[in-house]
């Protein structure tokens, strides 16, 4: 049987194994080890690349260190800190709490910088809280899942970093390029949000206090430095992603520690209620113990585990594609289609119509080193195009069949995951519109970044 008859009856095979719900990690590497046999690649070869990935990837050691960053914030209480900030500063606008979730959103994913972590910590946070306040459920757990889309956008961003990896592209210059489309998605979603509890009358309104809003800055300034420290780093150069993200867990277990610590000390109730907390009382959160530090560890390198080598295979797949010639013919499909804004169109439908079936990872892994140098052949800025792509793979979050964010929402609220589709619908609609406006104007990419 010739090769290629070979390659597509596997194929044929692991699309099965996909579709029966075999993990991706498994599906890729099934692929990637039967057409190593075919096209006679030895073990040896895959060995030797992975060793390449991990022996010169530095900067991917920020992704296991930004992963445990939002676990460790989300064990400490710093993450409902900064939900309760939110809520204090949007609450008296009508759906104010679910704009409060979206901004927590955005404000979680400064930190964490991973979609899933951020809907499940945002979700399992407020959806309780949305449906005593009168939101439907399903609008509840929709809210989270979109939400959670910016985790990859907003800096620190663990597929910029892989990104940045794959393409050979300063990782701090993406971090940067991310803020300002990351804030507008957020706004976009806050506004669709607004006209959804204003056409049904949902949530119940509190009057904008401003010692309410001061307090609650107040006890969320952990997470607020947070941010600050991972971004005043990077942009100033001060230290690379890697170790800023080093620096980061490091502060998030400090602040842990001494807050659990101080919080016993000065005998501080964590449920006492915020009007009876003076500002002082408000500097700590709940904190955790030396103890508990091993299992937010272990949860943290869980993810970590299905990641890591997801990435390491993905070096051999990307030398499968160029032998099979894979990326000339997709390439000179794109190419085809005319000029600088016909190719950008047709990158961006592929990247939409994967991000339909795959998770974002995926996606950039295979699609990014295919679809980058085309973008750039046609005068595409290499920055403005990796904020396009991945933009578009975090709308594939939301969007059915896949849709990740939407099976997390469902696990964490138990709202059957096709009971959310009929609410994040409007969030998808205006994602899509912020993800065409970045694309026609590359200053909401760039303009942070003057030197380019």
């Amino acid at each position: 049987m010739a090769d290629g008859s070979w390659i597509t009856l596997i194929s044929l095979a692991v699309t099965m194994l996909f579709m029966l719900g075999v993990p991706v990690l498994l599906v890729i590497a099934y692929w990637v080890i039967g057409c190593s046999f075919v096209l006679g690649l030895t073990l040896d070869n895959m060995g030797a690349e992975l060793m390449n990935v991990f022996n010169k990837g530095f900067a991917l050691l920020a992704m296991p260190l930004f992963i445990l960053t939002g676990d460790l914030i989300n064990k400490s209480g710093i993450a409902r800190r900064l939900s309760d900030f939110a809520y204090a500063c949007l609450g008296w606008l009508r759906g104010g709490l679910a704009m409060a979730s979206l901004g927590a959103c955005g404000l979680f994913a400064a930190i964490s910088g991973s979609n899933s972590a951020t809907t499940a910590t945002i979700g399992s946070m407020l959806h309780p809280e949305m449906v005593k306040g009168g939101y439907d459920e399903r609008f509840s757990a929709a809210t989270a899942a979109a939400g959670g889309t910016v985790g990859i956008i907003i800096p620190p961003s663990i597929i910029f970093i892989v990104y940045g990896f794959l393409m050979n592209l300063p990782i701090s210059d993406l971090f940067v390029a991310g803020i300002i489309p990351g804030a507008l998605m957020v706004f976009a979603m806050q506004f669709a949000c607004w006209v959804i509890c204003r056409i049904n009358g949902w949530g119940y309104l509190i009057p904008l206090q401003l010692t309410r809003v001061l307090k609650m800055a107040f006890g969320a300034w952990l997470g607020f430095f947070a941010i600050g420290l991972v971004l005043w780093g990077i942009y100033t150069g001060k230290f690379s992603p890697t170790e800023a993200a080093g620096v980061t867990v490091g502060f998030c277990v400090i602040a842990g520690l001494l807050s659990w610590a101080l919080s016993r000390l000065f005998r501080i109730k964590p449920d006492k209620d915020w009007t009876e907390k003076s500002y002082a009382e408000m500097l700590l959160v709940e904190g955790f113990t030396i103890p508990q530090i091993p299992g937010i560890v272990v949860r943290s390198a869980q993810i970590t585990g299905i990641l890591a080598p997801l990435i390491a295979i993905s070096v051999v797949m990307q030398q499968i594609l160029s032998l099979l010639g894979a990326q000339q013919v997709i390439g000179d499909f794109v190419i085809s289609m005319g000029g600088y804004y016909a190719v950008l169109a047709t990158a961006m439908l592929i990247v939409f119509v994967s991000g339909m079936v795959l998770e974002s990872l995926p996606v950039t892994i295979i699609l990014a080193p295919i679809l980058a140098p085309i973008a750039a052949s046609v005068g595409v800025d290499p920055v403005h195009f990796s904020v396009i792509f991945l933009v578009g793979a975090s709308i594939g979050f939301i969007t059915p069949p896949y849709g990740l964010n939407l099976y997390v929402a469902s696990g964490v609220t138990g709202v059957p995951y096709f009971r959310l589709l009929k609410y994040s619908t409007m969030y998808l609609v205006s994602l899509m519109a912020i993800w065409f406006f970045v694309a026609l104007t590359p200053e909401t990419a760039l303009f942070l970044l003057p030197d380019r």
